[in-house]
């Protein structure tokens, strides 16, 4: 039995909506894109998700913005 067309469309616009969010760089949400900012991280941060769930996620370090040490005033 065929599912009435009304009920793809839903589907249809949050498929089209992820893949805007996607292409925008709003997947992370409004705390963690202020914190990367204060941290001034300019690397990669990676999700899986399978199923509609988060499978893991990392980052890429040596991204971060080099801040000067004593070490490097030596």
């Amino acid at each position: 039995m065929l599912e009435p067309a009304s009920n793809s469309e839903p589907a249809e616009r949050d498929f089209v909506e992820f893949r805007r969010k996607v292409r925008s760089a709003e997947v992370l949400s409004a705390s963690t894109q202020q914190l990367l900012r204060s941290l001034r991280f300019t690397g990669r941060v990676s999700i899986v998700v399978q199923n509609g769930r988060v499978l893991k996620s990392g980052y890429e370090e040596g991204y971060f913005a080099h801040h000067p040490t004593e070490m490097d005033a030596a």
